[in-house]
């Protein structure tokens, strides 16, 4: 039964913070569901969401990569179709994709688009944006370099954001990982949120750190040994 098993799992995890190198070791005990289960990092970051100069947001490749088979879609017209296809993108094209987006057709993980078919997905916004889906220069999913963008995508390429709350959600890898693969991991994705901190943002940057598995209770690290073990 489900709930008796995370019942029993959240006996596990005391009230107090973790060390990263603990929590990890924490992990596969209480694990509830049967398939490999997502790690998942959970922070709180010390910043004002409502100003524009204070949003966090940005991309990291994952050393480990993140266990997840990524779909891929690009938007490309010309020879760049053909790149996108060699590179290894799950769907490619431009108007088709469009009206299959448009009737409800949204079977995949990461949106790449070519600067020339931009024309074509600024009519999908309604849809892609809100799913955070909409390809953007900033993150590297606008481009020309088709083949680079796809195989980050699928190599272990991980968008955060913090949201309207001031939290960013992330993936880190799997249960399954080597223990000294998600520590990888971890630290690349801290150092990147790190890295995005804004300038105005004042006092504690981040201000509370999780780690969890999909179905499982929440480990709450302690921020300061974490970062000073991370050196970031």
């Amino acid at each position: 039964m489900a709930g008796k098993k995370y019942f029993d799992a959240r006996k596990l995890i005391e009230n107090r913070e973790y060390d990263l190198d603990e929590a990890l070791d924490l992990l596969p005990k209480v694990k509830v569901a049967k398939f490999d289960e997502t790690v998942e990092i959970s922070m709180l970051l010390g910043i004002d969401p409502k100003q524009s100069d204070q949003n966090v947001r940005g991309v990291v490749n994952l050393p480990a990569g993140t266990g997840k088979k990524v779909r891929v879609l690009v938007f490309a017209k010309g020879e760049k179709v053909k790149e996108a296809q060699e590179a290894g993108a799950d769907y490619v094209g431009a108007d088709d994709l469009a009206k299959q987006i448009e009737g409800g057709w949204l079977d995949f993980d990461v949106v790449i688009a070519t600067p020339d078919s931009m024309d074509v997905v600024g009519k999908l916004g309604k849809i892609l944006g809100p799913r955070g889906l909409m390809p953007n220069p900033k993150l590297g999913t606008v481009t020309n370099d088709v083949t680079k963008a796809v195989k980050d995508a699928k190599a272990g390429r991980v968008e955060f954001r913090a949201d309207k709350f001031a939290n960013i959600h992330a993936i880190a890898g799997k249960v399954s990982f080597r223990k000294e693969d998600l520590q990888k991991n971890i630290s690349t994705l801290i150092d990147a949120v790190m890295r995005a901190k804004p300038q105005s943002a004042k006092g504690q940057y981040i201000k509370g750190c999780f780690i969890s598995l999909t179905m499982s209770p929440s480990i709450k690290l302690n921020v300061s040994k974490m970062l000073k073990s991370l050196r970031v």
